[in-house]
């Protein structure tokens, strides 16, 4: 009978030095590299939508500011110029406090 491939193998050891080393990297490859991609992916989305999110934010707290100058006729004008200021300050600091409430709170168990 002929020898086998393991004999073949482990009687040249440059062969199946490389042969490991071949394995090893591409293993390592295969469980680094993939993940990383998909962190990437993960991360930029991330970083876009939050992007947008504050954005977005911005321009309501200034629609918000606009709505209460121009609105509401002479109520905020002489002594009370500073309201609007405040109170879109105010929707502010509600709009984080709810966001942030939104974040801590747990997932209900079903």
């Amino acid at each position: 009978m002929g020898e086998s491939v393991w004999r073949k193998s482990v009687s040249e050891p440059k062969a199946l030095v490389g042969e490991i080393r071949g394995l090893v990297v591409a293993y390592l490859k295969q469980e680094t590299v993939g993940p990383l991609k998909g962190l990437a992916r993960y991360l930029a989305f991330g970083v876009a939508g939050s992007i947008f999110v504050a954005s977005g934010s911005i321009l309501i707290l200034l629609g918000v500011l606009r709505t209460l100058q121009s609105e509401t006729g002479s109520t905020f004008t002489g002594n009370l110029s500073w309201a609007p200021y405040l109170l879109t300050a105010a929707v502010a600091i509600v709009s984080l406090a709810v966001v942030g409430v939104a974040i801590k709170r747990k997932p209900k168990k079903y």
